[in-house]
């Protein structure tokens, strides 16, 4: 079952200033958790995979699970209903602030920040996979769990295309989909695996015109894995990157352009 561990180091390479304020870090225990708490965690993980075209954003409801039990809330203030023609009275203004209040405070950590998850863009993930494994270090940073909870994320926010999106409320791109196909492939999963995922993925990108059609930065990265020729990339002068944002041709820009 999995924890999040909140201010907490972890390595003595890792050094802070403000002792580890702030840092936030997921930790599978195999021993954590009694059998109706992971059935519970099962269930919303259904729930979530059920409705994850609807709803695409976890709300971070694993997080909020766990503090439920680390920060219980004793709600006994009575239920607040206004009608459209009635008038908003002081007590039940004050009551509904009381009860708001409550409810972020058991959402805050330990340390006195309230954590959130970092979801939306869908480019970043890739880019760490390929590193790892051109590095050779897959398998040493990242556990079994780790690596099967990457490919449920990814396998959670394919479209309904098939493809993958620039961020996971967005549309399918070549951008997004040949990096998380290629990152589902790097994680151990064989081309039909995902009950069909990865089929309706590769024919999402086979059909759009390949990954030839994906952007720049999308370039870059399979080069750097080797599956794509150098010579397949726009050359960029570095002195280009002094340039000012608001020029069409600056990297930036062309490195994210959406080409799909």
């Amino acid at each position: 079952m999995w924890r999040l561990k909140i201010a907490e180091g972890g390595s003595p390479w890792l050094r802070t200033t403000n002792n580890h304020a702030g840092r936030q870090v997921w930790e599978f225990d195999p021993s954590l958790g009694t059998p109706e708490e992971i059935e519970e965690v099962e269930k919303a993980r259904e729930a979530f995979r059920e409705s994850r075209f609807e709803k695409k954003n976890s709300a971070d409801l694993l997080m909020r699970m766990q503090f439920a039990k680390e920060n219980p809330l004793e709600m006994d203030y009575p239920i607040i209903r206004i009608q459209d023609d009635e008038d908003v009275t002081e007590e039940a203004l004050v009551t509904s602030l009381r009860k708001a209040i409550s409810i972020f405070s058991t959402h805050q950590a330990h340390d006195g920040h309230w954590p959130g998850e970092f979801a939306g863009p869908m480019f970043f993930l890739p880019g760490l996979i390929i590193t790892f494994h051109v590095t050779g270090t897959l398998n040493t940073v990242l556990t079994p769990e780790h690596q099967k909870e990457i490919r449920r994320y990814l396998y959670n926010h394919q479209n309904r295309d098939g493809g993958w999106g620039f961020h996971i409320e967005g549309k399918s791109t070549m951008f997004g989909s040949a990096l998380c196909y290629v990152t589902l492939r790097l994680l151990g999963q064989e081309p039909d695996d995902g009950d069909g995922a990865m089929e309706k993925g590769r024919e999402w990108i086979l059909d759009h015109g390949s990954a030839t059609c994906t952007t720049s930065w999308g370039k870059i990265w399979l080069s750097v894995l080797g599956v794509f020729d150098w010579s397949g990339n726009n050359p960029l002068p570095p002195e280009m990157w002094l340039l000012p944002y608001f020029v069409p041709f600056h990297p930036g820009m062309h490195l994210l352009e959406n080409n799909e």
